[in-house]
């Protein structure tokens, strides 16, 4: 897999729920991918760069909400695209 291009990187802080402040629909369309602390993750729900952590799912438990549960993590988090830019 090549290195994604410098110019063309993910927003620092990006979440795939369409409730939150951080939902990117431009971004998520062009399929994000998730290296954390070097290993590639599936299962992430929202990330911060800057503040070095992710919010994944465990498992298939449930909130009372209905929504996956999820839990916060820390450490290095590196975004990437997985498909190139249109145009």
């Amino acid at each position: 897999m090549s290195e994604p291009e410098t110019d063309d990187i993910p927003p620092d802080h990006l979440c795939n729920d369409p409730r939150s402040p951080y939902f990117n629909a431009e971004a998520l369309a062009r399929d994000v991918g998730i290296r954390f602390k070097g290993a590639e993750k599936t299962n992430v729900e929202e990330y911060c760069v800057s503040e070095g952590w992710i919010r994944a799912t465990v498992g298939n438990a449930k909130d009372r909400y209905g929504n996956p549960l999820t839990l916060k993590f820390a450490g290095k988090v590196e975004p990437y695209y997985k498909t190139k830019k249109p145009g």
